[in-house]
C-alpha cells in the first residue's frame, strides 16, 4: 500500500523555484552531443510545422533531438506550449494557456501517419487551469491516432492529474499502450524541483492505473545529479516497484539556464550500469539507464523489449 507522506511539503511560492542565478557547469565528454543538421532531422521539422505542433523535444532543449528526429522520432507535446507548473528542472514556459485547439489530436494523428511511426509518445503540458486537467484531449489524441494509423503502438506520458477527479480514468478509455509518468526525482527535493506535485499523488497515480487495467504497460523515469543520494534513489526504485510500475527510465540531469536548479554533479556512465543493474533485480521487467535517457529516448525499441520480457516473465 502507498502511504502519503507528503502533506504540507509544497511551498507557497513555486513559481520563486526559477528566481536563481547558476550558471551552467561544462559538460563532460560523456554528454556532449552533434548539433543536428541531417536530411532526415529537416524533413521531421517540416512535418512538424507544417501541422503547427508542438514538440517536448523542442520545447524541453533535449539533447537527442538531432539522432531522434533524423530518424523521425518525435514526442509531441499538446496542449499548447505553456505550463501552468514551474518546476525548477523544465524548460518548457510557464504561464497561463490559452484554450485548447480541438483540431490538434486530427493534426496530430496526420503527422503521425505522414511520418510513418510505428510508435509515437505524447506528452503534454500541465494544464491545471481545466476541469479535467486534459485528460479528454489525451484520449482523443489517442484515438485519432488510431484512427489514421492502426498499427502504431502509443505511449502517453502524462501529467499528475492532481485534484482532478475522474481524470485517469477519462485517459485509460483510449486507452493507450503505456502509461507514462514521471516521478522524475526523490521526494526531499521536490520542495525546489517539482515544487507543483507531489510525490505520493504521482505514485497513487501509476498504481492506479493497473488497478483500471492489470494488463497495463506503466512506466517512470529518474533524473539525477540534483543532489539525491544512492540510498534515495533506491527508496524511489522500491516505491516504483510497490506500484507495479513495468519500466523505469534514468538519465542526467541537464540545466537548461543559468535559472533553473543547479547541476550537483555529472554522474558517470559506469553508474548509469550499475543502477540498471540494481533496477533489474528489483524486478523492473525493463530498465533503461544512461547519461542520455530520456523518456521517450529509443521508446519503440524499448515497448518491443518490453513486451518480450514480459512473455518470458513467470505469471
Amino acid at each position: 500500500m502507498i502511504v502519503d507522506q507528503s502533506k504540507g511539503m509544497r511551498p507557497r511560492h513555486p513559481e520563486k523555484a526559477h528566481r536563481v542565478d547558476n550558471p551552467p557547469p561544462k559538460k563532460p565528454d560523456w554528454i556532449r552531443v552533434r548539433a543536428p543538421a541531417g536530411r532526415g532531422f529537416l524533413q521531421t521539422r517540416q512535418i512538424v510545422r507544417e501541422h503547427g505542433l508542438h514538440t517536448v523535444c523542442e520545447e524541453a532543449g533535449c539533447p537527442n533531438i538531432g539522432e531522434c528526429w533524423e530518424q523521425a522520432h518525435a514526442t509531441m507535446m499538446i496542449m499548447g506550449e505553456t505550463c501552468t507548473r514551474a518546476c525548477g528542472f523544465c524548460n518548457v514556459r510557464t504561464g497561463i494557456p490559452g484554450p485548447l485547439d480541438a483540431r490538434e489530436p486530427e493534426n496530430v494523428a496526420r503527422a503521425v501517419a505522414k511520418l510513418g511511426l510505428r510508435h509515437v509518445v505524447i506528452t503534454s503540458v500541465d494544464r491545471d487551469d481545466l476541469e479535467d486537467g486534459g485528460a479528454a484531449h489525451f484520449s482523443a489524441t489517442v484515438r485519432a491516432i488510431r484512427s489514421h494509423s492502426p498499427a502504431t503502438t502509443i505511449e502517453i506520458l502524462t501529467p499528475d492529474f492532481l485534484r482532478k477527479s475522474g481524470a485517469l480514468e477519462e485517459v485509460m478509455t483510449a486507452p493507450p499502450d503505456v502509461f507514462n509518468h514521471n516521478l522524475e526525482t526523490v521526494p526531499r527535493l521536490y520542495l525546489t524541483i517539482r515544487p507543483g506535485a507531489r510525490y505520493y499523488a504521482s505514485l497513487r497515480l501509476l498504481d492506479r492505473v493497473k488497478d483500471i487495467d492489470p494488463a497495463a504497460f506503466t512506466k517512470s523515469g529518474l533524473m539525477v545529479g540534483l543532489g539525491e543520494t544512492r540510498e534515495e534513489i533506491m527508496q524511489v526504485m522500491d516505491d516504483l516497484r510497490s506500484a507495479r510500475v513495468d519500466f523505469l527510465t534514468i538519465g542526467q540531469y541537464l540545466q537548461p539556464t543559468r535559472k533553473h536548479a543547479a547541476v550537483q554533479r555529472f554522474v558517470p556512465p559506469d553508474e548509469f550500469v550499475a543502477l540498471e543493474g540494481i533496477a533489474r533485480a528489483k524486478g523492473f521487467l525493463m530498465v533503461s539507464a544512461s547519461p542520455l535517457t530520456r523518456s521517450s529516448y529509443h521508446a519503440g525499441e524499448d515497448f518491443a523489449r518490453l513486451r518480450t520480457a514480459r512473455r518470458a516473465s513467470p505469471v
